[in-house]
């Protein structure tokens, strides 16, 4: 009877740490997307003639609930140099508020990797998320 509940235990622990591995192999395949995607647009830049040692007016758009979490990230956002722009979301599935955010840049792939990833991290922290960035290699400085 002793011995059930032994192997019960550890069948379980299996489980769990299964589990474990599946989500964190989850987790590292939705971040090697989101470096692609930064690395795809870097590239397209580069394509379109931009190149790495001209600035230029990127833009970075998020979704965020309310006007208290625009606020929010107006507040984290300007003081480093970033034009911030919020919006109530039109469109039929559309909630919450539509928030972009400008600055003149560098354009890396390491660079914008750095900048998604944190903005990421910032959007669900206010309770949204972080839509991704965009430039235009004639909105050079």
């Amino acid at each position: 009877m002793r011995t059930n509940w032994v192997y019960l235990l550890l069948i379980a622990a299996a489980l769990l740490s299964i589990g474990r591995v599946i989500m964190t192999i989850r987790k590292a395949r939705r971040q090697s997307l989101h470096d692609d995607w930064d690395s795809q647009l870097v590239k397209n830049l580069r394509l379109a003639g931009g190149n790495a040692f001209t600035s230029y007016e990127v833009d970075f758009f998020f979704t965020l609930p309310d006007e208290t979490s625009c606020g929010s990230l107006r507040g984290a956002l300007e003081p480093e140099g970033f034009a911030v722009e919020s919006r109530v979301a039109s469109g039929e599935a559309a909630t919450g508020y539509s928030v972009h955010a400008r600055k003149l840049l560098r354009v890396s792939v390491s660079d914008m990797q750095e900048y998604s990833k944190r903005f990421r991290t910032l959007a669900e922290q206010y309770g949204g998320y972080y839509d991704g960035w965009t430039t235009d290699p004639s909105r050079s400085a």
